[in-house]
């Protein structure tokens, strides 16, 4: 591929207020070209751009069109910095009445040089807000299509789509629907503006000569036009890649827009580095059709603040995963010592968790269209979820994923456009199926990405759909919770219930519909604020799973906590996978008593407190 850096613009806005400059903060820069202005973090903005393309296992040349009047500029340029100077293509104008226009100077760069190969054009007096993007990522994703490549951000706040050429791009094929240069206000709702960045295959050059013999005025050669009647009346396939960042042409700009976008810039790039990011993911309990999520079904789940994963993200020279001390153990005292927190702990750390949340991570965005910056970071992360029973109940490896991708999102400036939360569930669940082959369900990611209680339900039987209904969970009666401080005896809950119903056995799938049937009358009874009959329903979801998954899957741990709570008139339910139960005790004097049997049975007991928004630590009893 070869790149080709466009900086033959003559007497630009900005130009000329610098050269009447007043204030004489910036005589310096008069007459200096624009592409030779200082960028971010004190670079020119050329320098940035030579420094992105400057690989050879890339491009096999690199060249920059200037004209006659800024020639010398940058031929000095280019000796200072290791820019073939022969590569230095002159248009031969000196004046803005003569200029040939952006498409005929790329045309001339192509024909003088005779070049027959893939082509790059880039503006070299654009500012970038991320100095660190990958343009290899940009490369591939380029020729893993059809077609040509236009690259694309989304307006910042304040950014008029009438300023510049706005592409409507299909979100499944990533193919460019239409390219309008610089719209009137109301032809599209599209925020996704293009830059001059672009990628043309040797094939398609040809397309500009055509575009040149119909357009004999110079202010229409430019290349938003050229993208605009290649996408729109040539019906060429182009595609677009998003990068998560901000440009602007500073050679359409003046002075103050310029001195402004280079310090919001450069404020953004200081303001983001070293600055560590953290995020939270909650827990969820069950509070009915569980397991049904798994099965086509329907469930209630509630975010609870009591348990949390947090996972931390702070810029790095290199990627490091750090392994938390307490679940990813390195060091042991003895042999014997591993042994023992093996056979009771087991295996399951949450470092994997993070490695194949960045590795699914990084395939979505270049499947996506999104060119991530190289930027390293360090990860680590923490829970208050206790070791002993993650593994059965508490959703310790969604949590994990859920805020792993919160942090890596905000890093790379990855928006609810690019990622949307339906889509994000989905994402977090793949992480854990496909990655990591954890047997799940949407529930708890379902939850988790929204942050509040949900009614989950499928709506197609023969495939993975889904919707999703907030509820409004405000004064609710007081649910509890409590697990097995020795969870080893809990039970395989899913034996083989799944295969029963991926072959169609009759009592599983008829159990998978009573629970559905259950979980809308407990959505009537939520909305009635019914708390005795959605007790009532809590304990038949319970016999329901009972006689479905049989007391010998169940184990005795599950059912001695059920059996304590029903001797209080508590109604209780398991919540997810085993070794916890959640309920619902509506006296609250019982439900101090069975506080302490569940404390004296060895089990931990604690009332759930609900998450939202305006929740602290603090509120969480135990």
């Amino acid at each position: 591929m070869i790149c080709i850096l466009l900086v033959a613009g003559h007497g630009t806005v900005l130009e000329t207020q610098i050269k009447n400059d007043v204030t004489g903060l910036y005589g310096h820069l008069a007459g200096v070209p624009k592409a030779l202005l200082p960028g971010i973090g004190g670079r020119k903005v050329l320098d940035f751009w030579w420094e992105t393309v400057n690989t050879r296992q890339l491009f096999s040349e690199v060249y920059l069109v200037t004209n006659a009047d800024k020639y010398k500029h940058y031929e000095r340029w280019a000796t200072a910095n290791g820019f073939p100077v022969e590569n230095v293509v002159n248009d031969g104008t000196t004046t803005l009445e003569g200029r040939l226009g952006a498409v005929a100077d790329l045309e001339l760069a192509i024909r003088s040089r005779r070049l027959q190969d893939d082509i790059m054009v880039i503006a070299g007096d654009m500012l970038c807000a991320d100095q660190n993007f990958d343009i290899a990522q940009v490369i591939r994703f380029f020729r893993s299509k059809p077609g040509e490549l236009v690259i694309y951000y989304e307006l910042e706040e304040g950014e008029k789509s009438s300023s510049r050429g706005i592409v409507e791009v299909c979100p499944d094929t990533h193919r460019v629907t239409c390219f309008l240069e610089k719209p009137q206000q109301g032809r599209t709702t599209s925020r996704l503006a293009s830059v001059v960045f672009y990628c043309l295959r040797r094939e398609t050059l040809p397309y500009l000569s055509r575009f040149l013999s119909l357009q004999p005025c110079v202010q229409n050669r430019t290349l938003g036009l050229f993208w605009e009647w290649l996408i729109n009346e040539e019906k060429v396939p182009v595609f677009g890649m998003k990068l998560p960042t901000g440009f602007q042409l500073i050679g359409q700009v003046g002075l103050d827009d310029y001195t402004k976008w280079l310090a919001r810039y450069s404020a953004k790039q200081q303001g983001s580095a070293g600055k560590p990011i953290s995020y939270r993911s909650y827990a969820r309990v069950g509070l009915m059709g569980n397991p049904s999520d798994g099965f086509h079904g329907k469930t209630i789940a509630m975010t609870v603040s009591n348990f949390w994963a947090e996972v931390t993200l702070t810029e790095s020279q290199s990627l490091v995963l750090l392994p938390h001390p307490l679940n990813d153990p390195t060091e042991f005292g003895s042999l014997q010592d591993l042994y023992c927190i093996s056979c009771k702990e087991g295996y399951l750390g949450g470092l994997r968790l993070l490695q194949a949340t960045c590795k699914k991570f990084y395939q979505f965005c270049s499947e996506q269209g999104i060119a991530l910056s190289k930027q390293n970071f360090t990860l680590k992360y923490d829970t208050n979820i206790p070791r002993q029973v993650y593994k059965f109940f508490f959703p310790f490896f969604s949590a994990i994923v859920s805020a792993t991708l919160k942090c890596l999102m905000k890093f790379f400036n990855i928006t609810d456009r690019d990622l949307p939360k339906p889509i994000r569930a989905n994402f977090i669940l793949n992480v854990e199926t496909d990655e990591l082959f954890i047997t799940a369900g949407l529930q708890d990611r379902v939850v988790q990405v929204s942050s509040s209680t949900f009614l989950m339900k499928n709506t197609h039987q023969s495939a993975m759909v889904w919707e999703y209904i907030p509820m409004d969970m405000r004064d609710l009666p007081t649910f509890w919770l409590a697990y097995l401080g020795d969870p080893s005896d809990s039970g395989r809950i899913h034996s083989n219930v799944r295969q029963r119903w991926l072959n169609g056995d009759a009592d599983v799938v008829q159990a998978m519909k009573s629970f559905a049937k259950l979980t809308d009358q407990a959505r009537s009874a939520l909305e009635r604020k019914d708390w005795p009959r959605l007790a009532e329903l809590m304990d038949e979801n319970f016999e329901l799973r009972r006689s479905v998954y049989t007391e010998e899957c169940l184990g005795p741990g599950n059912l001695k906590m059920v059996q304590l709570a029903r001797q209080f008139g508590s109604s209780v339910k398991l919540p997810g996978s085993g070794g916890a139960v959640v309920g619902l005790c509506l006296d609250s004097e019982r439900l101090m008593a069975m506080k302490d049997a569940f404390q004296e049975a060895g089990c931990v007991f604690c009332v759930i407190v609900p998450f939202s928004p305006t929740t602290t630590s603090s509120q969480c009893r135990n």
